[in-house]
């Protein structure tokens, strides 16, 4: 990992850079507001946290820095909208540009992880619950980012989990 910090290739390799004990932060990124989650120290549950109002990243990278103080962040987890056949978007490299300038400020491992129908399954999942429109507004994004990142973890613990 260089000074500016690393883009995984994937759960093996992120998993080998994260520091014993520490957690993953989940980021859902929007383009007004940014969807955060944390998983536990173990990496098997994904837990929504926050959702910050976009600005400009000098901005967001306040209380994103405190967020990854706060919680021991180890890796993060960003969310990438690709299109229902599996090709790149202008979302897609709009994720890109804010990742690697984030990287610029922070040295920490960063996994890009497919977020295709991820706010569709918690908005299903949140009407399922008899949420109000209000309620799903205010926690869709940081559930959002639970959701990117709990299949990061699972991944992992599939990877991870020896078969007889």
């Amino acid at each position: 990992m260089n000074r500016k910090g690393h883009i995984a290739d994937n759960t093996k390799q992120i998993l080998s850079l994260i520091p014993n004990g520490k957690r993953i932060l989940g980021i859902d990124l929007g383009s007004k507001t940014i969807g955060l989650a944390v998983s536990d120290t173990e990496l098997r549950i994904a837990s929504p946290v926050t959702t910050l109002e976009r600005s400009k990243l000098k901005n967001d990278i306040i209380p994103l820095t405190r967020i990854i103080d706060e919680y021991r962040i180890g890796a993060i987890v960003v969310g990438l909208p690709l299109n229902m056949n599996g090709t790149e978007s202008p979302r897609s490299q709009s994720t890109r540009d804010w990742t690697n300038a984030l990287l610029t400020l922070i040295a920490m491992p960063i996994l890009f992880w497919d977020e295709r129908l991820s706010s569709l399954a918690v908005e299903r999942a949140m009407l399922t619950a008899d949420l109000s429109r209000k309620k799903r507004t205010q926690k869709i994004d940081k559930a959002a980012a639970a959701y990117i990142l709990q299949g990061v973890l699972d991944n992992i613990r599939l990877s991870t989990t020896s078969t007889p």
